[in-house]
């Protein structure tokens, strides 16, 4: 019997892809298997040098456990770095962040041989979004839907630009299509993910983000939508009030800052400056006032003086983000961030680090605790056996465990909140 393993490493878009694929082998009669498969799929990543380093142990892991496995490696990674892996770690079969539509067909139609590298060497010529099909990528309840590939931005710190390609966005129609699908087959949250999800529609006509969430959100029996990431300029009046009016949108932006410190920000080469990003931030906020906002912060990025990082450490307080996901500056090779001068101590970069963990703590604790003692409404997404908890999260992201020798997991459960 036919059948395969998969490893997907990084984001939620690199697991969505992986499932994709995975939808289309079961249609081929294909199974999983961990101990001896057909194929071996492995989703690489390349956001940091640690997701190198991890992509390639992974990939040499999968020919060494599997020899008698076809092993087709994919992603981030094997697109800035496929000729070594082609010729130095040898697969059978490499694509980078494209022709992966054409990757079940290769491995249907695979002969023992030289290894077959189908990367796209120009992923800035990338017009079009690849549509790999309906999945079902799901986290129990909660299913991960994509719906844009490839970013714009260039921020001098990122590669993901030259790895993914240009923005493209996927068809609406076929996003509706996938959308009404994981609701008929139960799933209760449905996240919308993607390299640049708010840049949805740019490149189309007549399309926008706030439209697209718009008709998923009027999807009958959908019991809530959230948004994985968005940027402060693409929330608009109309995204605002689709939060503050539809019970089935997710109570919660998660806007990344990346920096509180408007020559760091320059630097970066980021969109925005302080005053615009606090503008947006307090308008949402007056239009919500209950909203969850987290936010990611890189620390350590070149030239950042003590200054700059306490401005940024007083600027984040001051918009009142209630959780930090905390990131040092990691350098890549091939961007503009690698080659600038004064880069931050490792010691420092982690001193820093920690003060901000520390203070997202505190954001979160304050945060929470104006709901204590209050009724809440938790989607249950799994159950711990071992202690009898079901757990889950509200709207605002505020995860509850709630005591119950029933498994409730799929339920909507009202609860009053306690620590």
């Amino acid at each position: 019997m036919k059948s395969y393993v998969t490893i997907s490493l990084g984001c939620k878009v690199n697991s969505y892809e992986v499932s994709a694929l995975v939808s289309r082998l079961k249609e081929l009669g294909y199974v999983e298997n961990n101990i001896n498969p057909t194929v071996a799929i492995i989703n690489t990543c390349s956001v940091t040098s640690t997701a190198d380093q991890k992509s390639r142990q992974h990939i040499r892991k999968l020919i060494t456990n599997y020899p008698n496995s076809i092993v087709a490696v994919m992603g981030c990674y094997s697109q800035g770095q496929h000729e070594f892996i082609a010729k130095e770690i040898r697969p059978n079969i490499v694509t980078g962040t494209s022709n992966r539509d054409k990757l079940v067909d290769l491995i249907e139609n695979y002969q023992a041989g030289n290894t077959i590298d189908i990367t796209d060497n120009s992923p800035r010529l990338f017009d079009k979004y690849e549509e790999l099909g309906i999945t079902n990528h799901s986290e129990n309840v909660r299913a991960y839907l994509k719906i844009q590939d490839g970013c714009d931005n260039f921020c001098s710190y990122c590669l993901i630009p030259f790895r993914r390609g240009k923005a493209r966005s996927r068809s609406h129609q076929n996003i509706l299509k996938e959308a009404n699908y994981l609701v008929e087959s139960g799933y209760k949250e449905i996240v919308l993910t993607g390299i640049h999800v708010g840049g949805y529609g740019k490149d189309l006509e007549n399309e926008s983000f706030s439209s697209l969430v718009q008709d998923i959100v009027d999807i009958k029996d959908l019991y809530r939508l959230r948004i994985s990431s968005i940027e402060e300029s693409e929330i608009d009046e109309k995204l605002i009030e689709l939060i503050n009016t539809r019970n089935n949108l997710a109570n919660h932006f998660h806007i990344p800052l990346q920096s509180g410190s408007d020559t760091v920000l320059k630097r970066m080469n980021r969109k925005y400056n302080k005053e615009q990003f606090f503008n947006k931030i307090s308008e949402i906020k007056k239009a919500c006032p209950n909203v969850a906002l987290t936010t990611d912060v890189i620390v350590g990025f070149p030239g950042e003086s003590e200054d700059e990082f306490l401005e940024s450490y007083e600027f984040i307080k001051k918009c009142g983000f209630n959780m930090l996901h905390v990131f040092p500056f990691s350098s890549r090779e091939g961007t503009l961030a690698s080659r600038m001068p004064n880069h931050v101590d490792p010691k420092i970069k982690k001193e820093r680090t920690l003060k901000l963990i520390e203070l997202s703590n505190s954001l979160w604790e304050e945060y929470t605790n104006q709901f204590v003692g209050k009724e809440v409404e938790v989607l249950i997404e799994q159950y711990d056996e071992k202690n009898h908890l079901n757990i889950g999260h509200t709207s605002n992201y505020i995860e509850v465990k709630i005591q119950d020798f029933e498994n409730n997991v799929g339920k909507i459960v009202k609860t009053i909140y306690k620590k």
